[in-house]
Protein backbone atom coordinates (compact mmCIF):
# COMPACT_ATOMS: atom_id res chain seq x y z
CA UNK A 1 0.00 0.00 0.00
CA UNK A 2 1.05 3.53 -1.09
CA UNK A 3 0.50 6.97 0.47
CA UNK A 4 0.69 9.66 -2.10
CA UNK A 5 1.24 13.44 -1.32
CA UNK A 6 -1.19 16.02 -2.84
CA UNK A 7 0.21 18.39 -5.32
CA UNK A 8 -0.82 21.96 -5.45
CA UNK A 9 -2.05 22.45 -8.72
CA UNK A 10 -4.97 20.20 -10.90
CA UNK A 11 -3.70 17.92 -13.65
CA UNK A 12 -4.69 18.36 -17.25
CA UNK A 13 -4.77 15.15 -19.17
CA UNK A 14 -5.77 13.57 -22.44
CA UNK A 15 -8.42 10.50 -22.22
CA UNK A 16 -6.60 7.17 -21.68
CA UNK A 17 -9.05 5.18 -21.20
CA UNK A 18 -11.55 5.33 -23.77
CA UNK A 19 -14.26 2.95 -24.00
CA UNK A 20 -13.96 1.65 -20.10
CA UNK A 21 -16.98 1.49 -18.13
CA UNK A 22 -17.45 3.15 -14.34
CA UNK A 23 -19.90 2.25 -11.71
CA UNK A 24 -20.34 4.78 -9.22
CA UNK A 25 -22.42 4.17 -5.99
CA UNK A 26 -22.97 6.75 -3.27
CA UNK A 27 -24.22 6.92 0.47
CA UNK A 28 -24.56 9.86 2.26
CA UNK A 29 -25.85 13.16 1.93
CA UNK A 30 -26.45 15.99 -1.05
CA UNK A 31 -22.59 16.48 -0.37
CA UNK A 32 -21.67 13.29 -0.77
CA UNK A 33 -23.86 12.96 -4.30
CA UNK A 34 -22.81 16.13 -5.86
CA UNK A 35 -18.57 14.66 -5.00
CA UNK A 36 -20.13 11.67 -7.21
CA UNK A 37 -20.91 13.66 -9.91
CA UNK A 38 -17.67 15.33 -10.13
CA UNK A 39 -16.08 12.55 -9.77
CA UNK A 40 -18.14 10.66 -12.21
CA UNK A 41 -17.13 14.05 -14.77
CA UNK A 42 -13.41 13.40 -14.66
CA UNK A 43 -14.03 9.58 -15.77
CA UNK A 44 -15.84 10.42 -18.42
CA UNK A 45 -13.30 13.23 -18.94
CA UNK A 46 -10.82 10.07 -19.50
CA UNK A 47 -13.16 8.37 -21.98
CA UNK A 48 -14.91 6.65 -19.70
CA UNK A 49 -18.86 5.45 -20.39
CA UNK A 50 -21.66 4.78 -17.29
CA UNK A 51 -21.95 0.96 -16.71
CA UNK A 52 -25.44 -0.46 -16.09
CA UNK A 53 -23.73 -2.57 -13.18
CA UNK A 54 -21.14 -4.14 -11.60
CA UNK A 55 -20.91 -7.31 -14.19
CA UNK A 56 -20.39 -3.95 -16.66
CA UNK A 57 -17.88 -2.31 -15.35
CA UNK A 58 -14.28 -1.93 -15.63
CA UNK A 59 -14.09 0.51 -12.58
CA UNK A 60 -16.52 0.60 -9.37
CA UNK A 61 -16.28 3.60 -7.28
CA UNK A 62 -17.77 3.91 -3.30
CA UNK A 63 -18.55 7.15 -2.37
CA UNK A 64 -18.94 6.82 1.61
CA UNK A 65 -20.27 8.58 4.23
CA UNK A 66 -20.14 7.93 7.99
CA UNK A 67 -22.90 9.58 9.36
CA UNK A 68 -24.82 6.70 10.57
CA UNK A 69 -23.67 3.07 11.47
CA UNK A 70 -25.42 1.41 8.46
CA UNK A 71 -23.23 3.37 6.03
CA UNK A 72 -20.32 1.29 7.25
CA UNK A 73 -22.93 -1.74 7.09
CA UNK A 74 -23.25 -1.02 3.32
CA UNK A 75 -20.12 -0.01 2.61
CA UNK A 76 -18.46 -3.50 4.05
CA UNK A 77 -21.33 -5.67 2.39
CA UNK A 78 -20.63 -4.02 -0.95
CA UNK A 79 -16.81 -4.28 -0.75
CA UNK A 80 -17.78 -8.58 0.03
CA UNK A 81 -19.62 -8.57 -2.88
CA UNK A 82 -17.55 -7.02 -4.87
CA UNK A 83 -14.56 -9.26 -3.80
CA UNK A 84 -15.81 -11.96 -5.47
CA UNK A 85 -16.07 -9.92 -8.86
CA UNK A 86 -12.29 -9.21 -8.76
CA UNK A 87 -11.20 -12.72 -7.57
CA UNK A 88 -12.81 -13.49 -11.43
CA UNK A 89 -11.60 -10.19 -12.89
CA UNK A 90 -8.41 -9.24 -11.12
CA UNK A 91 -8.88 -6.43 -13.83
CA UNK A 92 -11.21 -4.41 -12.22
CA UNK A 93 -10.58 -1.42 -10.06
CA UNK A 94 -12.25 -0.69 -6.99
CA UNK A 95 -12.20 2.72 -5.67
CA UNK A 96 -13.23 3.92 -1.64
CA UNK A 97 -13.74 7.75 -1.45
CA UNK A 98 -15.49 10.11 0.85
CA UNK A 99 -15.82 10.59 4.57
CA UNK A 100 -15.75 6.84 5.71
CA UNK A 101 -12.85 6.63 3.63
CA UNK A 102 -11.45 10.04 4.95
CA UNK A 103 -11.90 8.23 8.57
CA UNK A 104 -11.07 4.81 8.38
CA UNK A 105 -8.03 4.93 6.00
CA UNK A 106 -6.03 1.90 7.25
CA UNK A 107 -9.29 0.13 8.28
CA UNK A 108 -10.58 0.07 4.97
CA UNK A 109 -7.52 -1.50 3.48
CA UNK A 110 -7.37 -4.27 6.29
CA UNK A 111 -10.99 -5.28 5.99
CA UNK A 112 -10.83 -5.37 2.03
CA UNK A 113 -7.17 -5.63 0.94
CA UNK A 114 -8.59 -6.15 -2.63
CA UNK A 115 -9.33 -2.73 -2.78
CA UNK A 116 -7.09 -0.70 -5.02
CA UNK A 117 -7.76 3.04 -4.53
CA UNK A 118 -9.26 4.51 -0.72
CA UNK A 119 -9.17 8.61 -0.72
CA UNK A 120 -10.62 11.21 1.43
CA UNK A 121 -12.88 14.36 0.76
CA UNK A 122 -10.81 16.90 -0.26
CA UNK A 123 -8.89 14.08 -2.72
CA UNK A 124 -11.61 13.96 -4.79
CA UNK A 125 -9.96 16.09 -8.10
CA UNK A 126 -7.11 13.14 -7.97
CA UNK A 127 -9.30 10.68 -8.38
CA UNK A 128 -7.68 9.87 -12.15
CA UNK A 129 -4.09 10.39 -11.17
CA UNK A 130 -4.89 7.47 -8.24
CA UNK A 131 -6.04 5.33 -10.59
CA UNK A 132 -2.99 5.42 -12.41
CA UNK A 133 -1.11 4.69 -9.75
CA UNK A 134 -3.10 1.42 -8.67
CA UNK A 135 -3.09 0.02 -12.35
CA UNK A 136 0.54 0.87 -12.26
CA UNK A 137 2.33 0.22 -8.42
CA UNK A 138 -0.83 -1.23 -6.78
CA UNK A 139 -3.15 -0.23 -3.94
CA UNK A 140 -2.77 3.23 -3.33
CA UNK A 141 -4.67 6.07 -0.12
CA UNK A 142 -3.83 9.68 -0.60
CA UNK A 143 -6.03 11.11 2.80
CA UNK A 144 -6.25 14.95 3.58
CA UNK A 145 -4.95 15.58 6.60
CA UNK A 146 -4.01 19.41 6.43
CA UNK A 147 -6.09 22.71 5.99
CA UNK A 148 -7.77 22.35 3.11
CA UNK A 149 -7.88 25.23 0.63
CA UNK A 150 -10.61 27.02 -1.10
CA UNK A 151 -9.38 25.16 -4.37
CA UNK A 152 -11.00 21.68 -2.45
CA UNK A 153 -14.13 22.79 -3.82
CA UNK A 154 -15.10 20.22 -5.98
CA UNK A 155 -17.71 22.42 -8.21
CA UNK A 156 -14.03 23.46 -10.54
CA UNK A 157 -14.08 19.83 -11.61
CA UNK A 158 -16.51 18.82 -14.68
CA UNK A 159 -19.71 16.94 -13.62
CA UNK A 160 -22.29 13.95 -14.84
CA UNK A 161 -25.25 15.40 -13.86
CA UNK A 162 -27.91 12.42 -13.00
CA UNK A 163 -31.15 14.96 -14.04
CA UNK A 164 -30.34 17.61 -16.57
CA UNK A 165 -32.64 20.42 -15.49
CA UNK A 166 -31.12 20.34 -11.98
CA UNK A 167 -28.03 20.98 -10.35
CA UNK A 168 -26.19 20.82 -7.07
CA UNK A 169 -23.85 23.92 -6.06
CA UNK A 170 -21.28 23.80 -3.24
CA UNK A 171 -20.35 27.24 -1.73
CA UNK A 172 -18.88 26.22 1.47
CA UNK A 173 -17.02 23.24 2.72
CA UNK A 174 -16.36 21.60 5.98
CA UNK A 175 -18.02 23.07 9.06
CA UNK A 176 -17.32 25.17 12.49
CA UNK A 177 -19.93 23.74 14.72
CA UNK A 178 -18.95 20.69 17.22
CA UNK A 179 -22.43 19.15 17.62
CA UNK A 180 -21.62 15.73 19.76
CA UNK A 181 -22.89 13.57 17.64
CA UNK A 182 -21.67 14.75 14.28
CA UNK A 183 -18.52 13.27 12.44
CA UNK A 184 -18.21 15.93 9.67
CA UNK A 185 -16.05 18.33 10.89
CA UNK A 186 -13.85 16.04 11.68
CA UNK A 187 -13.81 14.54 8.21
CA UNK A 188 -14.48 17.37 6.11
CA UNK A 189 -12.14 20.06 8.30
CA UNK A 190 -13.26 23.65 9.03
CA UNK A 191 -15.53 25.66 7.31
CA UNK A 192 -14.36 27.62 3.90
CA UNK A 193 -16.36 29.24 1.80
CA UNK A 194 -16.35 30.18 -2.28
CA UNK A 195 -15.78 33.37 -3.62
CA UNK A 196 -19.51 34.94 -4.35
CA UNK A 197 -18.20 35.58 -8.24
CA UNK A 198 -17.14 32.16 -8.62
CA UNK A 199 -20.50 30.75 -7.49
CA UNK A 200 -22.52 33.06 -9.79
CA UNK A 201 -20.54 32.09 -12.29
CA UNK A 202 -20.57 28.36 -12.22
CA UNK A 203 -24.73 29.29 -11.78
CA UNK A 204 -24.69 31.08 -14.96
CA UNK A 205 -22.62 28.28 -16.83
CA UNK A 206 -25.40 25.77 -15.20
CA UNK A 207 -28.12 28.01 -16.82
CA UNK A 208 -26.69 28.31 -19.82
CA UNK A 209 -26.19 24.55 -19.88
CA UNK A 210 -30.33 24.26 -19.50
CA UNK A 211 -30.25 23.85 -15.52
CA UNK A 212 -33.15 25.54 -13.97
CA UNK A 213 -32.83 24.70 -10.48
CA UNK A 214 -30.29 24.49 -8.12
CA UNK A 215 -29.41 23.77 -4.92
CA UNK A 216 -27.09 25.52 -2.61
CA UNK A 217 -24.97 23.10 -0.63
CA UNK A 218 -23.17 23.93 2.68
CA UNK A 219 -22.99 22.40 5.96
CA UNK A 220 -24.28 24.94 7.68
CA UNK A 221 -25.03 27.71 4.91
CA UNK A 222 -25.87 30.63 7.09
CA UNK A 223 -22.52 31.15 8.21
CA UNK A 224 -21.66 31.79 4.55
CA UNK A 225 -18.96 34.27 3.75
CA UNK A 226 -17.89 34.83 7.36
CA UNK A 227 -13.93 33.83 6.41
CA UNK A 228 -14.46 35.90 2.99
CA UNK A 229 -13.70 39.24 4.72
CA UNK A 230 -11.46 42.19 3.48
CA UNK A 231 -9.75 44.75 5.72
CA UNK A 232 -11.54 47.95 4.69
CA UNK A 233 -14.69 45.58 2.87
CA UNK A 234 -18.12 44.25 4.19
CA UNK A 235 -18.08 40.80 4.45
CA UNK A 236 -20.41 39.00 1.93
CA UNK A 237 -23.31 36.90 3.76
CA UNK A 238 -26.01 34.31 2.54
CA UNK A 239 -28.41 36.88 2.20
CA UNK A 240 -26.63 38.54 -0.35
CA UNK A 241 -25.52 35.50 -1.93
CA UNK A 242 -29.23 34.48 -2.41
CA UNK A 243 -30.08 37.70 -4.08
CA UNK A 244 -26.92 37.46 -7.03
CA UNK A 245 -27.85 33.50 -7.86
CA UNK A 246 -31.49 35.07 -7.89
CA UNK A 247 -30.29 37.29 -10.74
CA UNK A 248 -29.10 34.77 -13.09
CA UNK A 249 -30.84 34.48 -15.89
CA UNK A 250 -32.60 31.25 -16.46
CA UNK A 251 -32.62 29.85 -13.23
CA UNK A 252 -36.31 29.42 -11.87
CA UNK A 253 -36.27 28.14 -8.90
CA UNK A 254 -33.25 28.11 -5.90
CA UNK A 255 -32.98 25.59 -2.92
CA UNK A 256 -30.01 25.26 -0.29
CA UNK A 257 -29.16 22.77 2.41
CA UNK A 258 -29.11 23.05 5.54
CA UNK A 259 -29.08 26.23 7.67
CA UNK A 260 -28.31 25.82 11.23
CA UNK A 261 -31.47 26.88 13.46
CA UNK A 262 -28.79 29.32 15.69
CA UNK A 263 -27.66 31.16 12.50
CA UNK A 264 -30.98 31.84 10.95
CA UNK A 265 -30.95 35.56 10.66
CA UNK A 266 -33.94 38.02 9.62
CA UNK A 267 -31.70 39.00 6.98
CA UNK A 268 -31.81 35.77 4.80
CA UNK A 269 -35.27 35.24 5.67
CA UNK A 270 -36.34 38.60 3.96
CA UNK A 271 -34.09 37.81 0.79
CA UNK A 272 -36.08 34.28 0.97
CA UNK A 273 -39.10 36.66 0.52
CA UNK A 274 -37.80 39.21 -1.74
CA UNK A 275 -35.81 36.48 -4.14
CA UNK A 276 -38.73 35.09 -6.56
CA UNK A 277 -36.11 32.41 -7.47
CA UNK A 278 -35.78 31.38 -3.94
CA UNK A 279 -38.37 28.10 -2.70
CA UNK A 280 -40.48 28.92 -0.40
CA UNK A 281 -38.94 25.74 1.73
CA UNK A 282 -36.98 25.69 4.55
CA UNK A 283 -35.14 22.55 5.71
CA UNK A 284 -34.68 23.89 9.72
CA UNK A 285 -32.80 21.08 11.81
CA UNK A 286 -34.82 20.63 15.19
CA UNK A 287 -32.57 17.36 16.77
CA UNK A 288 -34.46 17.14 19.45
CA UNK A 289 -37.27 19.18 21.01
CA UNK A 290 -35.41 19.13 25.04
CA UNK A 291 -33.44 21.95 26.47
CA UNK A 292 -31.26 19.25 28.08
CA UNK A 293 -30.79 16.91 25.25
CA UNK A 294 -30.11 19.60 22.49
CA UNK A 295 -27.42 21.03 25.43
CA UNK A 296 -25.77 17.80 25.26
CA UNK A 297 -25.81 17.76 21.40
CA UNK A 298 -23.88 21.52 21.62
CA UNK A 299 -26.66 22.61 19.34
CA UNK A 300 -26.58 26.09 20.74
CA UNK A 301 -30.31 26.93 21.31
CA UNK A 302 -33.51 26.11 22.87
CA UNK A 303 -36.16 24.12 21.79
CA UNK A 304 -38.47 27.86 22.60
CA UNK A 305 -35.93 30.04 20.39
CA UNK A 306 -36.07 27.24 18.38
CA UNK A 307 -39.97 28.21 17.45
CA UNK A 308 -39.46 31.65 17.86
CA UNK A 309 -37.27 31.70 14.31
CA UNK A 310 -39.52 29.23 12.46
CA UNK A 311 -42.25 31.44 13.30
CA UNK A 312 -40.53 34.50 12.08
CA UNK A 313 -39.77 32.63 9.52
CA UNK A 314 -43.48 31.92 8.32
CA UNK A 315 -44.79 34.99 8.83
CA UNK A 316 -41.67 36.80 6.51
CA UNK A 317 -42.02 33.78 3.73
CA UNK A 318 -45.85 34.01 2.13
CA UNK A 319 -46.92 30.03 1.97
CA UNK A 320 -43.89 28.57 3.09
CA UNK A 321 -43.25 25.02 4.06
CA UNK A 322 -40.79 22.98 6.31
CA UNK A 323 -39.03 19.98 7.04
CA UNK A 324 -36.48 18.84 9.28
CA UNK A 325 -33.95 16.69 10.90
CA UNK A 326 -34.90 14.89 14.64
CA UNK A 327 -32.65 12.13 16.68
CA UNK A 328 -34.36 9.78 18.74
CA UNK A 329 -32.73 7.99 21.55
CA UNK A 330 -29.72 10.45 22.18
CA UNK A 331 -27.39 9.11 24.67
CA UNK A 332 -29.52 10.13 28.10
CA UNK A 333 -32.48 10.74 26.57
CA UNK A 334 -35.44 10.17 29.11
CA UNK A 335 -39.35 9.84 28.22
CA UNK A 336 -39.59 13.10 29.60
CA UNK A 337 -37.05 14.91 27.35
CA UNK A 338 -38.95 12.30 24.41
CA UNK A 339 -42.39 13.82 25.22
CA UNK A 340 -40.93 17.51 24.96
CA UNK A 341 -39.80 16.62 21.31
CA UNK A 342 -43.36 15.12 20.57
CA UNK A 343 -44.53 18.43 21.70
CA UNK A 344 -42.13 20.56 19.80
CA UNK A 345 -43.24 18.61 16.70
CA UNK A 346 -46.92 19.06 17.06
CA UNK A 347 -46.18 23.03 17.73
CA UNK A 348 -44.31 23.05 14.52
CA UNK A 349 -46.39 20.70 12.09
CA UNK A 350 -43.28 20.13 9.73
CA UNK A 351 -44.40 19.64 6.24
CA UNK A 352 -41.81 16.52 6.46
CA UNK A 353 -39.02 15.37 8.58
CA UNK A 354 -35.73 13.21 8.14
CA UNK A 355 -36.13 10.81 11.73
CA UNK A 356 -32.96 8.89 12.84
CA UNK A 357 -32.21 6.58 15.67
CA UNK A 358 -28.89 7.43 17.28
CA UNK A 359 -26.08 5.15 16.68
CA UNK A 360 -22.77 6.21 18.22
CA UNK A 361 -20.10 7.12 15.70
CA UNK A 362 -15.88 6.37 16.85
CA UNK A 363 -14.94 9.83 17.24
CA UNK A 364 -17.59 12.05 18.65
CA UNK A 365 -18.23 13.29 22.01
CA UNK A 366 -21.47 11.43 22.17
CA UNK A 367 -20.12 8.26 21.57
CA UNK A 368 -18.64 7.93 24.89
CA UNK A 369 -21.33 9.60 26.64
CA UNK A 370 -23.26 7.58 29.64
CA UNK A 371 -26.68 6.47 29.19
CA UNK A 372 -26.40 4.82 25.80
CA UNK A 373 -30.46 4.41 25.09
CA UNK A 374 -31.36 0.71 24.67
CA UNK A 375 -32.24 -0.37 20.82
CA UNK A 376 -35.64 -1.57 21.53
CA UNK A 377 -36.56 1.45 23.75
CA UNK A 378 -35.76 4.20 20.68
CA UNK A 379 -37.61 1.97 18.35
CA UNK A 380 -40.43 2.37 20.21
CA UNK A 381 -40.06 6.15 20.50
CA UNK A 382 -39.22 6.57 16.50
CA UNK A 383 -42.23 4.68 15.92
CA UNK A 384 -44.35 6.94 18.20
CA UNK A 385 -42.68 10.19 16.58
CA UNK A 386 -43.19 8.78 12.94
CA UNK A 387 -47.25 8.19 13.73
CA UNK A 388 -47.17 11.89 15.18
CA UNK A 389 -45.56 13.23 11.69
CA UNK A 390 -47.08 11.44 9.26
CA UNK A 391 -50.47 12.32 10.80
CA UNK A 392 -49.04 15.83 10.59
CA UNK A 393 -47.77 15.57 7.11
CA UNK A 394 -51.18 14.02 5.72
CA UNK A 395 -53.39 16.91 7.06
CA UNK A 396 -50.80 19.63 5.49
CA UNK A 397 -51.05 17.87 2.30
CA UNK A 398 -55.29 17.31 2.52
CA UNK A 399 -55.33 20.90 3.22
CA UNK A 400 -53.50 21.58 -0.30
CA UNK A 401 -56.64 19.15 -2.36
CA UNK A 402 -58.72 21.54 -4.90
CA UNK A 403 -55.37 23.77 -5.11
CA UNK A 404 -53.57 24.78 -8.36
CA UNK A 405 -49.83 24.56 -8.21
CA UNK A 406 -46.62 24.70 -10.17
CA UNK A 407 -44.50 21.70 -10.28
CA UNK A 408 -41.52 20.92 -12.08
CA UNK A 409 -41.10 17.42 -13.82
CA UNK A 410 -38.40 14.65 -12.84
CA UNK A 411 -39.92 12.34 -15.70
CA UNK A 412 -41.64 9.32 -15.94
CA UNK A 413 -43.61 7.59 -12.60
CA UNK A 414 -41.16 4.74 -11.25
CA UNK A 415 -44.50 3.19 -10.99
CA UNK A 416 -46.86 4.01 -13.33
CA UNK A 417 -45.65 4.84 -16.92
CA UNK A 418 -48.62 6.81 -17.75
CA UNK A 419 -48.05 9.62 -14.90
CA UNK A 420 -44.79 11.56 -14.15
CA UNK A 421 -43.40 12.88 -10.92
CA UNK A 422 -42.77 16.39 -10.13
CA UNK A 423 -41.76 19.05 -7.00
CA UNK A 424 -43.53 22.04 -6.28
CA UNK A 425 -41.76 24.67 -5.07
CA UNK A 426 -42.47 23.79 -1.23
CA UNK A 427 -40.30 20.42 -2.52
CA UNK A 428 -43.33 18.48 -2.50
CA UNK A 429 -43.90 15.18 -4.58
CA UNK A 430 -46.94 15.25 -7.49
CA UNK A 431 -47.81 12.26 -9.11
CA UNK A 432 -49.23 14.22 -12.17
CA UNK A 433 -51.36 12.09 -14.65
CA UNK A 434 -49.49 12.48 -18.41
CA UNK A 435 -46.67 12.77 -19.99
CA UNK A 436 -44.40 15.52 -19.61
CA UNK A 437 -40.38 15.67 -20.13
CA UNK A 438 -38.09 16.08 -17.32
CA UNK A 439 -37.47 19.76 -16.17
CA UNK A 440 -40.82 21.25 -17.81
CA UNK A 441 -42.35 23.29 -15.94
CA UNK A 442 -46.84 22.92 -15.61
CA UNK A 443 -49.61 23.50 -13.25
CA UNK A 444 -51.67 20.83 -11.69
CA UNK A 445 -54.35 20.52 -9.65
CA UNK A 446 -54.24 18.40 -6.39
CA UNK A 447 -57.04 15.66 -6.39
CA UNK A 448 -55.71 13.68 -3.96
CA UNK A 449 -53.21 13.35 -0.86
CA UNK A 450 -50.73 10.57 0.73
CA UNK A 451 -48.34 11.87 3.83
CA UNK A 452 -45.36 11.73 1.31
CA UNK A 453 -46.93 12.75 -1.95
CA UNK A 454 -49.94 14.39 -3.58
CA UNK A 455 -51.76 13.44 -6.79
CA UNK A 456 -52.73 15.89 -9.06
CA UNK A 457 -54.15 16.56 -12.93
CA UNK A 458 -52.38 18.79 -15.41
CA UNK A 459 -54.69 22.44 -15.97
Amino acid sequence: MTTLGIPEVRERRTPTRIGKRYLVRTFGCQMNEHDSERMSGLFEVDGMVPAADVADADVVLINTCCIRENADNRLYGNLGQLKAVKDERPDLRILVGGCLAQKDRDLVMAKAPWVDVVFGTHNLHRVLTLLDHAEEWGPVTEIWEETASIDDVPSSLPSHREVPHSAWVTITIGCNNACTFCIVPTVRGKEISRRPADIVREVRALAADGVSEVTLLGQNVNSYGRDLGLEGSRRPIFADLLRRVGEVEGIRRIRFTSPHPKDIRIDVLEAMAETAAVCEQLHLPLQSGSARVLRAMQRGYTPERFLEKLRLAEATIPGLATSTDIIVGFPGETESDFQQTLDVVEEARFDGAYMFIYSPRPGTAAATMGGQIERGVASERFARLTSLQQRISLEKNVALIGSTVEVLSEGASRKDASMITARTRTNKVVHVAGIQPSGAFLHARIDRAAPSHLMGTPV
